[in-house]
């Protein structure tokens, strides 16, 4: 037909979701010239509007004349009419086709339509006789052919790998996938938009790191050839934003991917996007006030309540958030005192976790973890941890052994991570000399680095820091149960001749 099957540009469109939002521009014109404003179509109660049209008399519908473009995700023929449904990103469609209105090169055109191609047209926005929202069609474009047909549409894309490995079909043709990624750029946004309201000033860290540290994490090594120097990715944003305090930015932050040579589950991915504040003369308290009011600006953002679902479950995040110490908690949910070492070591050993050539702060966190973390439907600011476990935080002034440090925890998952920042050059060389007993080398925090240390010798001002695991936060207002179906892109296997990805577009049989 002499017509590019790749199309090209495509000016003055509008958004689906903007047409749609036009149906009150429709009206029925009687034969006397008066417009008619239709009832309410789209309400809980239905309305029979081929009886309404019957009522009026003589007349016809009018309405805007608009350009929309979108993929085609249904249609039939009916002779010499046909029907074709689109959707862009922000929703769906019906075209209507008539031989007559589009002409016989049009129709033709229409004729060499298949499921998944992008289509543009330009017509009027009626109603069918039946209230459907219908752009009737005046002219058609052909903007890009699907060589691949999309998945069987009631039994495709049900594995959740191959949703995850194929997420462009995941994102077209999963209900809610499209919605929930655009949620969690809102979410990022209100972030970044509630910062700069408090006046943080948001940089650019480096990815590559020749020491990995600021958390407790095994890094990805890799290995720079110019250089020939063996260099980590980051494990987390820290160090260089604490030299950034010291160097005068006093509110800075970086949202951005971290990495970490570690397991894979439910709640974790090799690379994940976090966001760490610092603040000058601020301190723990300041950023669980900060934390408050990020998590509550995100969920406005998305336009939901404070009260979310959460699988059969339900997270209430009105405000104020509780605030409980690390110590009554630990006490509350295992019936030891955790100041008996004795009785927290006999309750590890119960649970079957190693304790000999341990620190009894170690025994006491991986009991913490085992049997209260779970526990915490939350959301709850966890408060006061033990000082030996917590290299980089500020020790309470009343009580050297507590660190002024939060985790904030929604069923049972750590969101956030905040201390009252450590600023004493003397006794931050003194901890990362200081390797805890019963911590492996590659995991500890406990790394020298000397250039930090000479920073700190230079000044850095009394402050809070900030950690949130983004991708949990966005999970948690999404109600996504696993962190890879907010992650576009989760690591996976790579796909090999002796384990070849199903064909999509068939059915999945059991």
């Amino acid at each position: 037909m002499g017509i590019d099957p790749w199309g090209g540009r495509f000016d003055n469109r509008s958004y689906i979701g903007d047409i749609r939002a036009r149906a009150a521009e429709i009206k029925f014109r009687k034969e006397s010239g008066e417009e008619l404003v239709l009832p309410p179509l789209d309400g809980p109660e239905p309305v029979d509007f081929r009886a309404w049209m019957q009522q009026q008399g003589p007349g016809e519908l009018t309405g805007p004349h608009v350009r929309a473009a979108g993929r085609i995700v249904l249609q039939r023929d009916a002779g010499k009419l046909r029907f074709v449904n689109i959707q862009d990103w922000t929703g769906r469609i019906q075209l209507f086709i008539g031989k007559q209105q589009v002409g016989e090169e049009g129709f033709a055109l229409a004729s060499q339509f298949d499921l998944a191609d992008l289509v543009g047209v330009d017509g009027e926005l009626r109603r069918t006789k039946t209230g459907e929202l219908t752009i009737f069609a005046e002219k058609l474009h052909f903007l890009c052919k699907a060589m691949e047909p999309p998945p069987e549409k009631h039994h495709g894309l049900q594995d959740p790998e191959l949703r995850q490995r194929m997420r462009y079909l995941d994102l077209n043709y999963t209900d809610g996938v499209l919605p929930r990624f655009l949620n969690r750029t809102k979410i990022v946004h209100s972030i970044r938009q509630t910062l700069a309201r408090e006046g943080f000033c948001e940089i650019e860290g480096p990815t590559l790191h020749t020491i990995a540290g600021g958390a407790a994490a095994r890094p990805f090594v890799t290995h720079h050839n110019t250089l020939d120097l063996q260099l980590y990715l980051r494990i987390a944003l820290e160090l260089h934003l604490k030299r950034l305090l010291v160097g005068g930015l006093e509110r800075v932050y970086e949202l951005g991917r971290v990495y970490r040579n570690e397991g894979i589950s439910p709640k974790h991915n090799p690379e994940f996007t976090m966001l760490e504040v610092y603040q000058a003369f601020g301190n723990y308290e300041t950023m669980m006030e900060l934390t408050e009011q990020i998590i509550l600006g995100a969920i406005q953002a998305i336009g939901a309540p404070y009260r979310l679902p959460w699988g059969d479950q339900e997270i209430d995040f009105t405000p104020p958030l509780a605030r409980r110490t690390y110590h009554d908690l630990f006490r509350e949910h295992t019936g030891v005192a955790p100041e008996d070492a004795e009785a927290v070591a006999k309750l590890a050993k119960s649970l079957g976790l190693e304790t000999a050539n341990r620190h009894p702060d170690v025994i006491k966190s991986d009991v913490f973890e085992a049997r209260v973390e779970d526990a915490l439907v939350g959301p709850v600011f966890v408060i006061d941890y033990p000082a030996s476990i917590c290299p980089l935080t500020k020790r309470k002034r009343d009580n050297p052994e507590i660190a002024e440090r939060f985790e904030l925890f929604v069923h049972g998952m750590e969101i956030a991570n905040a201390y009252t920042e450590l600023n004493d050059p003397d006794l931050q060389e003194q901890l990362f000399k200081t390797q805890l007993e019963g911590l492996p080398e590659e995991d500890s925090m406990a790394k020298m680095d000397h250039d930090f240390l000479r920073a700190l010798r230079h000044g850095m001002p009394p402050a809070g820091g900030l950690g949130v695991g983004i991708d949990r936060l966005v999970m948690l207002l999404t109600n996504s149960l696993s962190i890879r179906d907010v992650i576009l892109f989760p690591l996976l296997r790579p796909e090999t001749a002796e384990t070849p990805v199903r064909d999509p577009a068939k059915p999945v049989t059991q």
